[in-house]
């Protein structure tokens, strides 16, 4: 029978992109993206007043209210930018978009902000016509000391109910922010009153992370017309982490380096992609794999400083690492199977074994197995002894053990630990 390993903790993040509208019935696509159908706008009459707001309820057809949220920074601002560009009424910026810059330092500036919203919706626009508010780059919507303020919050209140009585006919109104404290009453009820377009960063200290990526990584390859081989994908993932404004960038290098190709292989993301935090902790596990003991010990020197957690750098590097390298070990000692010359060719491997032979293998979130991560570890298991691994593992519960109980140095405690590894 194979060894019974317990499963152990690994880091892991989705890129979920919610779409809360302030209709019923929204169809939501494959990755979640939820589509709307946008009403045509009203347009609005030169007067001497605005003319009066609506008093009915909101509905998908009345509301001219969006909202483009959430804390992955750059997929955020990119989203704001080109929803504004498509709200721009056709007499242009200089004339038909009122920009009210939402970065406040205290209080009492967020509630200027929020009065300098309400005036500038109910201004004329200065031809007449239709007219677009931007309250940009919100930062007191999140949870700080001005985010809490009482004053803020019955601000923010206020600006709600004006919302959501309706707009003036042919105005517009945006509202764009990268932090928000999700347990606040304003953010609770902004789906109600505006389309909400929300994208979150995708968290990497969960399980499954991985898998979230490549679904983001395969809708932003598609803008490209860019093709990636299965293996290519996941290399892909493991250097440039989860930042989305740097898997675009990416992508983009990519784009331009392929010309008229549009096939990504493993070799042009190993030449191409540039490593982030999440590509060095690849690198870590790497090293570690083919008993690199300076370049280990060098990498984990820059996590730290980087500021990773130690406790992170145990459950994402090493500890997979190291399982990966036993049950593969285990494997290939108890079949008499021989190592892959390379990481892909590990899965014809794993579909020759029977059910009960691979059952134990650690999953992915959808209960698939990654084989490449598996097939990294095949190729590099020749360098261990299977007793010595099954060593290293219970040398990381004690490290896990001392980094959360003593009050012994973190780095110590890793370096240790990279030490004994390597040297079983």
């Amino acid at each position: 029978m194979p060894l019974d390993l317990a499963p152990l903790p690994s880091l892991g993040c989705a890129h979920t992109i919610r779409y809360a509208s302030a209709y019923q019935g929204a169809e939501t696509s494959e990755f979640g993206f939820a589509s709307a159908i946008y009403s045509p706008m009203d347009t609005g009459y030169l007067s001497l007043l605005m003319p009066p707001r609506r008093k009915t309820a909101l509905t998908a057809e009345t509301s001219r209210v969006f909202a483009v949220i959430g804390s992955d920074e750059g997929e955020t601002k990119r989203r704001a930018r080109e929803l504004a560009s498509e709200l721009t009424p056709e007499s242009g910026a200089d004339f038909g978009v009122d920009t009210i810059d939402g970065t406040a330092d205290n209080a009492e500036q967020a509630v200027l902000r929020i009065h300098q919203v309400k005036e500038a919706i109910q201004t004329l626009p200065l031809f007449g016509g239709e007219k677009l508010v931007w309250l940009k780059n919100v930062n007191f919507l999140a949870d700080t000391v001005t985010g809490r303020s009482a004053t803020v919050q019955e601000a923010l209140e206020e600006l709600r109910e004006y919302l959501a009585h309706g707009l003036p006919d042919g105005v517009r109104f945006l509202l764009s922010a990268t932090e928000v404290d999700k347990r606040r009453s304003f953010y609770k009820s902004l789906g109600k009153v505006a389309k909400v377009e929300q994208f979150d960063r995708i968290d990497t200290s969960r399980p499954g992370w991985e898998e979230d990526v490549q679904a983001v990584v395969h809708g932003l390859a598609a803008e490209f017309d860019l093709r990636f081989d299965p293996q290519a994908l996941e290399l892909f993932v493991q250097l440039a982490g989860a930042d989305s404004r740097q898997l675009r960038n990416e992508l983009e290098k990519i784009d331009l380096y392929l010309g008229d190709k549009r096939t990504v292989t493993v070799e042009v993301v190993d030449t191409l992609v540039a490593k982030s935090t999440s590509g060095v902790i690849w690198e870590l596990g790497t090293c570690l794999s083919k008993r690199q003991l300076g370049e280990s010990l060098a990498l984990l020197e820059q996590l730290i400083f980087q500021g990773e957690t130690p406790i992170g750098i145990l459950y994402a590097a090493i500890i997979p690492t190291v399982r990966n390298l036993l049950v593969t070990k285990d494997l290939l000692v108890r079949h008499g199977i021989k190592p892959p010359s390379a990481p892909f060719q590990f899965n014809s491997i794993l579909s020759k074994l029977p059910e009960d032979a691979i059952r134990h293998l650690p999953r992915r979130k959808d209960g698939g197995i990654n084989a490449y991560a598996l097939g990294l570890a095949a190729c590099e298991a020749h360098r261990f002894e299977l007793g010595k691994l099954v060593e290293a593992l219970q040398a990381c519960l004690q490290a896990n053990i001392q980094l959360v109980t003593t009050q012994l140095e973190p780095k110590l405690i890793l370096s240790q630990l990279i030490v004994k590894i390597i040297s079983t």
